[in-house]
C-alpha cells in the first residue's frame, strides 16, 4: 500500500506544475523531505499528509494506494451527468490499457 505514495506525490507534483521547493514551501517541510518522500525514503506525518491531500483535493486513500481513484466531487451534478462522466473516465483507462500494451 505505501508503495504507491512516492509516486502519486511525484505525479500530482508534476501535474501541478510545481517543483520540490514550492511544494516543500506550500507544506511547510524541506525539499529534501519532498525528494524522500517521492523516493519512498521517508514518509510524512499524519498532519503533512494531510496537508499533502488537501493541496491536490485528493484522498489520503488514493495518495497511500489503498483508493485506485482520486476524489471527484460530483455532488454537484445529476445522475444523468454522472453517468457520463463516468462513461468518459472509463473509456480513457480502456484507451491507456491499450497503449500499455
Amino acid at each position: 500500500m505505501v508503495l504507491y505514495f512516492g509516486a502519486r506525490l511525484r505525479k500530482l507534483r508534476k501535474e501541478s506544475e510545481l517543483t520540490q521547493q514550492q511544494l516543500a514551501d506550500k507544506l511547510d517541510v524541506t525539499k529534501a523531505s519532498i525528494s524522500a518522500y517521492e523516493t519512498n525514503a521517508k514518509y510524512p506525518s499524519i498532519e503533512v499528509l494531510i496537508k499533502i491531500a488537501n493541496t491536490f483535493n485528493v484522498s489520503a486513500d488514493y495518495l497511500l494506494g489503498i483508493s485506485e481513484s482520486a476524489h471527484f466531487d460530483n455532488s454537484m451534478l445529476t445522475d444523468e451527468q454522472s453517468l457520463i462522466v463516468s462513461d468518459i473516465v472509463n473509456e480513457f483507462i480502456h484507451l491507456n490499457s491499450k497503449k500499455d500494451r
